[in-house]
């Protein structure tokens, strides 16, 4: 376990050890036991968490203001648009600022070419951790959560395993590519063989892929990019199939959203399920186009983790606070 940690921005999980992030995971596991027995763990007391959107949100900021408060401290719901940074505010004043007003400054910034470089700018005038809750780039708690799921099903060393993070179709907006660049570039730190399942217009950053691909080869798994929904399926252990846009084809939302058009069969239905493993599990972030990017019967059947995979957000996001925030 590492005692080190207090200061330290998480804007990517790619820049912490696999030591720090096993004590991650370790104080997550214990937080939670001691959630379940209504344990006192006010380890943050008189602390508070300056949390600032620039994107809406449901799971992201109840599990943070829910986890500070269980932390005994207090989290602030700051909105760009009705405050001065609308107006002028920049990055280093946010940083200089609310570093001296606060004791950890928590981001969501998804806007592409803009995000990753805004929470880092914050990060580089605050004294403060900063707290990537989202951006262009990457969702670090959301793969921390998922792999702390993964821990729970499949054990500690879930090296052997296949996930497949797969692209599926959803009308509803053009996503950010967060999510998955994040969990391929961690599950592969842990051995796990992982499949990139998704139509060619939909890529991921290239050094992402690259990065996912050297992790695997250290780890003893193995990372490949597959283009059949069907084959990214076959056999797996865990499969996540969820919608981000055609971002590295094309900015333009529109046009993105006509390409996502073109394979709107590529949806998680119980025949798709039924090619994995039979002890697979489904995986999602949430919120997920119902009947359009998975049904009911997959996202509310039995092999379904989503609302544990959910409710670990708030213990890892409870363990990097309480692990930099003291």
């Amino acid at each position: 376990m590492q005692t080190h940690l207090v200061g330290r921005d998480m804007i990517t999980p790619d820049e912490w050890t696999d030591d720090e992030l096993n004590t991650v995971f370790d104080v997550a596991f214990d937080l939670k036991r001691k959630r379940a027995l209504g344990e006192p763990h006010a380890l943050l007391r008189d602390k508070v968490l300056a949390m600032l959107f620039f994107f809406s949100s449901t799971r992201t900021r109840v599990s943070f203001e829910a986890g500070m408060a269980q932390l005994g401290g207090h989290a602030q719901f700051i909105e760009s648009k009705t405050t001065q940074i609308a107006h002028g505010d920049t990055a280093k004043e946010i940083g200089e600022i609310i570093g001296r007003y606060c004791d950890g400054i928590a981001i969501r910034q998804v806007d592409w070419g803009v995000g990753n470089q805004y929470i880092r700018d914050v990060a580089a005038a605050s004294r403060v951790p900063v707290l990537n809750m989202q951006c262009d780039w990457y969702h670090p708690f959301q793969a921390l959560a998922d792999m702390l799921t993964i821990f729970e099903r499949f054990g500690r060393d879930p090296r052997g395993k296949t996930l497949n993070m797969s692209w599926a179709y959803a009308s509803s907006y053009q996503k950010p590519l967060s999510v998955p660049q994040s969990l391929i570039t961690l599950a592969t730190r842990f051995g796990m063989n992982v499949r990139l399942t998704r139509p060619p217009e939909f890529k991921l950053m290239p050094e992402i892929e690259d990065l996912a691909r050297e992790n695997a080869r250290k780890a003893g798994g193995s990372f490949e990019v597959l283009d059949d929904f069907d084959a990214g399926f076959t056999g797996a252990d865990v499969v996540y199939p969820k919608s981000w846009g055609a971002t590295l084809t094309t900015t333009d939302m529109e046009e993105s959203k006509q390409i996502a058009g073109k394979y709107s069969d590529w949806i998680a239905d119980s025949r798709r399920m039924a090619l994995a493993n039979e002890n697979a599990i489904y995986m999602h972030c949430l919120p997920a186009d119902r009947n359009i990017e998975v049904t009911d019967e997959v996202i509310d059947g039995p092999q379904s983790a989503v609302y544990d995979e959910a409710e670990n957000r708030l213990h890892v996001q409870k363990a990097v606070m309480a692990l930099t925030m003291r």
